[in-house]
């Protein structure tokens, strides 16, 4: 008799992980097929852009980019997208749960550790979005009193600090990872899922931080130079 026998309705692992990697590539595909009707740009949209360029002039560079910041603000972009779908099976588990704990007096032993494993993994893997969206916690102390060269001058700067913790997460991780799929470590939870995925994604949202930073390093070097030559004509 399996020990998960008397517990109703488990969710098979490679379901669990089969579901989280075709799911939002399905929700994507439904989204672009539906019709989408070009709306005007508004006049509350005008004044709020320039509102925006008041507060930050910078914003008038925004459309900066290269071939290559292209290529990985698309990733970053698209990886966003992908992991925000995740959270419709956050909702749709714990729902499940409450139906199951309260009405058929049948608590699941899967939905909680389910939930907070792939809400883990999207807080890492959504870090490059939140990165070229500029979504991060910022310290603007000392950044806002700076002129806009010297703004993206610190960001330059400081650029070096956040590669070495970047490196740091991405090379930690790697480890990690390749010790628990050496091991075939599971969760310590009744349920006993595959915990090497977890820390798999660990990797890539660590890798994919490190490329967002350098897509924004590389703006901020070309605003750098281009405020630096509208200076002198």
């Amino acid at each position: 008799m399996s020990d998960l026998e008397g517990f109703g309705f488990v969710m098979p692992h490679w379901l669990y992980w089969g579901w989280l990697a075709v799911m939002p590539l399905i929700m994507i595909y439904l989204d672009r097929r539906s019709p989408e009707s070009p709306s005007p740009v508004s006049e509350a949209e005008q004044n709020v852009e320039k509102l925006l360029l008041e507060e930050d002039p910078l914003e008038k560079f925004k459309d900066v980019s290269t071939p290559v910041t292209r290529v990985i603000d698309w990733i970053s972009e698209h990886s966003g997208v992908f992991v925000a779908f995740w959270t419709v099976n956050a909702v749709c588990f714990y729902f499940f749960e409450v139906v199951m704990r309260y009405l058929f007096n049948m608590p699941t032993i899967w939905v909680h550790e389910s939930s907070y494993l792939m809400l883990g993994m999207q807080y890492l893997m959504a870090g490059s979005y939140a990165m070229l969206h500029g979504a991060h916690v910022r310290v603007d102390v000392v950044y806002n009193k700076l002129p806009i060269r010297g703004r993206v001058g610190m960001d330059i700067f400081t650029s070096l600090f956040f590669f070495i913790f970047a490196l740091a997460l991405a090379g930690t991780s790697w480890t990690f990872f390749l010790d628990s799929f050496n091991m075939k470590e599971t969760t310590v939870e009744t349920w006993g899922i595959q915990y090497w995925p977890v820390k798999g994604m660990m990797f890539v949202g660590s890798s994919l931080i490190l490329l967002a930073g350098i897509s924004k390093l590389i703006k901020d070097i070309i605003v750098f130079i281009r405020l630096g030559q509208e200076a002198r004509s």
